[in-house]
């Protein structure tokens, strides 16, 4: 069994078409499509059926599909286990978002300079959906995500996720406005007729300000999008709209931040690697440092004009 057709197989149950596979992989339609009908020959067994203009897997390709996962991380495996042991050396490839990068990868980057010369880290910054799309098509090594406890992110069966660390959030208003505080349910009631602000390269904080707003019982009118803090607090300021920040942010003078409690808001961030990979040495090592790092509480406080996954501080 040729494990390119295995793959072909798992990426179509994952992605839905043969166009998406194909445009992943970097190939086209019809190849993605005889290679498929090909692993079906060798299987004796129907992999694929017409659905609509679109084809979707058999109970058999379904079934497949779950042991190419299996399979392929196997084979991952074993490529990266021929010396076991041996000193972490060669380049790592880090997709995250910028917060993960400056205050926790870049120190550990740093350490490793001197702890392991021969261990290369490239670093690219993207928010969550942008760092795992590197990741499925094997662009990056380690993705640094983050998610909320109200939004949290779609499972990835070909992808194993390490919680790092957690942030509360609340919710910034004019200082104006007041600072009575309540539950989350209650702080948005208060603030139904004003303007939203949320992210504008992630809709995790969108469906969070959604998901609240529903059970406080209105739909909040969302006007404008900003992935900085500092922008985010200058709207705030101007007067167009409300928005969530975390926890300790500083602020200026004309903004203040509402706690969110029962429900709270807490963000997740993840180191994020694809099965069959994470026992090679570079990748462990790095993701061992930010776990490590992660547990001793060094978060320090967001400076302003940085992304909205700020953690504010440790949890």
């Amino acid at each position: 069994m040729e494990t390119r057709r295995l793959r072909m197989l798992v990426e179509l149950s994952r992605l839905g078409s043969m166009r998406a596979v194909a445009d992943m992989l970097g190939a086209t339609t019809s190849t993605v499509s005889q290679q498929i009908a090909a692993l079906a020959d060798e299987m004796g067994t129907a992999l694929t059926e017409p659905h609509g203009r679109l084809v979707r897997l058999t109970p058999a390709g379904r079934r497949l599909a779950e042991h190419g996962v299996t399979i392929l991380s196997a084979v991952e495996t074993a490529r990266h286990d021929l010396a076991p042991g041996s000193e972490p050396n060669g380049t790592l490839r880090v997709a995250g978002f910028a917060t993960a990068i400056r205050a926790h990868l870049l120190p550990v980057v740093s350490a490793l300079t001197t702890s392991h010369p021969r261990l290369r880290v490239l670093v690219r910054e993207h928010e969550p959906a942008e760092a795992l799309r590197l990741l499925s098509e094997d662009a990056t090594d380690l993705a640094l995500t983050y998610d909320y406890n109200l939004a949290p992110a779609a499972g990835d069966p070909v992808v194993s996720s390490t919680a790092l660390w957690t942030a509360g959030w609340g919710l910034g208003v004019p200082v104006q406005a007041g600072a009575r505080e309540g539950t989350a349910l209650e702080v948005f009631a208060r603030f139904a007729g004003h303007d939203w602000i949320v992210n504008s390269r992630n809709t995790a904080d969108e469906t969070v300000i959604r998901t609240l707003a529903s059970m406080a019982g209105f739909t909040p009118r969302i006007t404008h999008q900003a992935d900085s803090l500092d922008l985010v607090q200058g709207m705030i300021t101007a007067g167009l709209g409300v928005g969530l920040l975390p926890l300790g942010t500083p602020t200026c003078a004309a903004v203040h931040i509402l706690p969110l409690t029962d429900p709270e808001v807490r963000l997740r961030s993840y180191a994020v690697a694809r099965h069959g990979r994470l026992d090679w040495p570079p990748l462990a090592l790095v993701t061992d440092l930010l776990v490590r790092r992660s547990a001793t509480g060094q978060h320090p406080a967001p400076p302003t004009g940085t992304d909205p996954g700020e953690p504010p501080q440790a949890p």
